[in-house]
């Protein structure tokens, strides 16, 4: 994943395809995620370790063996924790466009698929599902594209019959949610230019208090805390990828002082950027 992108705007997989895998393990530049959203869907296995993933605001942990759906358009991020998991990121409209299916149960699915997003209880028929598509994927044998799809289509009819009509326990305000995404766009557009948080809350339309709540209650963080994260994250893929000095690097991420930067870096990777990329 591209840190210094929020909203990712991609082609998955191939044409006929559009489905596509993705190991993660702490070796990878996209190891860590930030809060994004794009307009496929997701499923997530945890192999190893713990995930804390957020959704629209919402926490849940995932250990080893659990699982987890994210509808298009959710705000979702994660932290590992020694973890190693995986992603299969698909385009379920072109799936559902180009599959000869019942079009009302799609139009159904559709309609309810935001009731979904959350994790998937461990030794369920959901998760076991998950789990045969994550092997299928991996192993690519002959076929696999339609054994993919058919337990895609398996999953999300097993996801129907269970939570149709049912009242989802955490609901939040699509506006709100839309003000997050305004506010979390700037930040990764002017996230090497000094922001306040008075320029934040505007952007919300909510007054400094009110969208310091509002913003920890979705992220977990408050709006500086999630802006120095972010900006860590993109000096860390800059340690990465580049052969710019530590001082270039914190300046264009938005650190005027040095100082204060490798305290931020050192508080989230634990590391100084100097270790972090050596170890990279």
């Amino acid at each position: 994943m591209n840190y210094s992108l929020l909203h990712e705007d991609k082609k998955r997989g191939k044409f006929d395809f559009p489905i596509e895998l993705y190991y993660v393990d702490a070796s990878d530049p996209r190891y860590h995620m930030p809060l994004h959203w794009h307009l496929e869907y997701e499923l997530i296995l945890v192999l190893s370790g713990k995930f804390h993933l957020t959704i629209d605001g919402k926490q849940y942990l995932l250990e080893s063996g659990d699982s987890a759906w994210i509808s298009d358009g959710a705000i979702h991020g994660g932290e590992p924790e020694n973890c190693v998991y995986e992603c299969v990121v698909f385009d379920l409209a072109a799936l559902l466009r180009d599959t000869p299916l019942c079009t009302r149960s799609a139009g159904e699915f559709l309609t309810h698929s935001s009731s979904y997003t959350g994790s998937l209880p461990k030794n369920s028929i959901s998760a076991r599902l998950v789990d045969q598509i994550f092997e299928v994927m991996e192993k690519e044998q002959k076929g696999y594209e339609w054994v993919t799809i058919g337990l895609l289509w398996q999953l999300m009819g097993n996801m129907l019959e269970r939570h149709i009509g049912e009242e989802t326990a955490y609901k939040q305000s699509r506006q709100q949610i839309a003000k997050l995404k305004a506010v979390l766009a700037y930040i990764r557009d002017h996230y090497d230019t000094q922001i306040t948080l008075e320029e934040l809350a505007k952007i919300a339309g909510m007054s400094p208090r009110y969208f310091c709540r509002a913003f920890r209650a979705m992220t977990g963080k408050t709006p500086i805390a999630y802006l120095n994260y972010y900006r860590v994250e993109c000096a860390g893929e800059f340690l990465k990828r580049t052969d710019k000095t530590v001082t270039e690097i914190a300046i264009s991420c938005g650190f005027n002082d040095m100082s204060y930067f490798s305290r931020q870096f050192k508080r989230c990777k634990n590391v100084t950027p100097l270790q972090y990329r050596k170890m990279n």
